[in-house]
């Protein structure tokens, strides 16, 4: 005879809850504390203000045999079609810095990241990241951003 509970295994990444606060639907509630946290050190931000492409949409004209994306269904001919361009909406942009707020990373994050460090990099050298992934961390970027603002 067993005892005890039996644990079941996690599945899938992990999900924030989403948050209404002032009338904005945050996608978390990270989000939210970070707006709350701008707003009191009056810092003027736009919560998804900006949506960037950094990588163009192309035309695939190759063949390219591939199943659906949920793994279902029969190899078929998914070539020489168009291809949307990759995009990136960042939680709160201002003219001098863009925050995005990441609780758990999802599987594609680390890698738009890396793209839109390149795309800033390039066109918006003027602007500062910060990536908060904490509420002490969200309270950090606030320093760093007066201290800035500043000079």
């Amino acid at each position: 005879m067993k005892r005890g509970y039996r644990r079941s295994k996690k599945r899938g990444p992990v999900r924030a809850k989403k948050v209404t606060f002032d009338g904005i639907k945050f996608a978390s509630g990270l989000e939210k504390y970070m707006y709350v946290a701008l707003k009191n050190a009056k810092i003027k931000s736009k919560y998804e203000g900006q949506t960037y492409v950094i990588q163009e949409g192309f035309e695939f004209k190759n063949e390219s045999y591939e199943r659906q994306s949920n793994g279902k269904g029969e190899m078929v001919n998914r070539g020489s079609k168009k291809v949307l361009p990759i995009k990136y909406t960042p939680d709160f942009v201002s003219d001098s810095f863009i925050i995005e707020c990441k609780g758990r990373a999802n599987e594609s994050f680390p890698i738009r990241w890396k793209m839109f460090k390149k795309y800033v990099n390039k066109y918006l050298k003027h602007v500062t990241l910060y990536k908060p992934q904490n509420q002490k961390e969200c309270d950090e970027v606030i320093k760093l951003i007066t201290k800035k603002s500043k000079k």
